[in-house]
């Protein structure tokens, strides 16, 4: 992405070295606002990527249905530009200022957006930097779970060493990469202040784990969809390559790449996720509509 002259979002805050202090989200379904999933629940916000650390180190991902963290390898070269990749050697104050300036442009994209279509100011969401661990509004969290979204406080949590695992693990790099997660924490927020995630909510309470899943498949493919509405509204920051990028990202922590890696076979009904064809294909047609209403997967028929 061409970032050099994009400013650089204010609402970060950094908590690294803090620590989390205890694993898991307690008191999720109640004030935290976590999804519950069947006869258990999702956490405080949808994770973008649940199991992909989990199988990384390898645990349970069905423990990991809280939160996350996740971590942004420090970029070698100029803001804009940062090479997602091993930390060794890198500035970690240039990737710093590469996530504020991703998060600049979610501010300037969806305040426009719901000018258009809601009708509403947008209420921009904090990011929250750690290492380690953190305590959100929806309780602790540790790195291994991933980047993710708290609704009870409104603010995306990012350990920085998350786009490293995935490009080293899982083949995914670069700058485009590291900004669609961005963006699909984003999309959550945005979720949330539609009401949709309050929506999701009731509806899995009522639900059987099976339909909870579904449920929770059809979030995760609107957030990947609404980040595809974000990476429209910035079609001219992007380079070529860049799309390929956060293809590859989003096939890389498909529910069916996952399975397959960890167990030799793939379990539909338990995904919470989607596949790697459907997060690709929800990114993509964020990307061709360019409207929130465009991202409708509860009203569609297949996804």
């Amino acid at each position: 992405m061409r970032l050099d002259d994009e400013r650089e979002s204010s609402n970060i805050e950094d908590r690294r070295g803090e620590g989390g202090g205890g694993f898991g989200f307690p008191g999720l379904g109640g004030g935290g606002g976590g999804f519950s999933l069947g006869g258990g629940r999702m956490g405080c916000g949808s994770i973008i990527v649940i199991g992909v650390l989990a199988l990384v180190f390898g645990i349970n991902p069905l423990t990991l249905l809280g939160g996350g963290g996740g971590q942004v390898a420090p970029p070698a070269e100029q803001i804009g530009q940062p090479q997602i990749g091993s930390q060794a050697g890198r500035d970690s104050s240039d990737m710093d200022r590469f996530v504020a300036k991703v998060l600049a442009t979610t501010e300037d994209s969806w305040a426009a957006q719901f000018e258009r279509e809601v009708g509403q100011p947008y209420q921009p969401p904090k990011l929250v930097l750690f290492s380690g661990g953190v305590r959100s509004g929806c309780g602790a969290a540790e790195s291994a779970m991933g980047p993710f979204y708290c609704p009870a406080d409104r603010k995306v949590y990012l350990d920085q060493s998350f786009f490293d695992e995935l490009s080293r693990r899982f083949g995914a790099p670069g700058d485009f990469a590291a900004a669609y997660v961005i963006a699909h924490e984003v999309g959550h927020h945005v979720q949330n202040l539609l009401g949709i995630s309050e929506q999701a909510q009731a509806a899995q309470s009522r639900s059987s784990k099976t339909r909870g899943n579904a449920i929770s498949v059809r979030v995760e493919l609107q957030a990947d969809c609404l980040a595809g509405v974000w990476a429209k509204a910035n079609s001219t920051l992007l380079e070529p390559g860049d799309v390929e990028e956060a293809m590859r990202a989003a096939t890389a922590i498909g529910d069916d790449t996952l399975q397959k890696a960890a167990q030799g076979m793939v379990v539909p009904e338990s995904f919470t996720h989607g596949s790697a064809a459907q997060r690709t294909r929800w990114f993509e047609r964020g990307m061709r509509d360019g409207t929130i209403k465009g991202c409708d997967t509860f009203a569609a028929s297949e996804i």
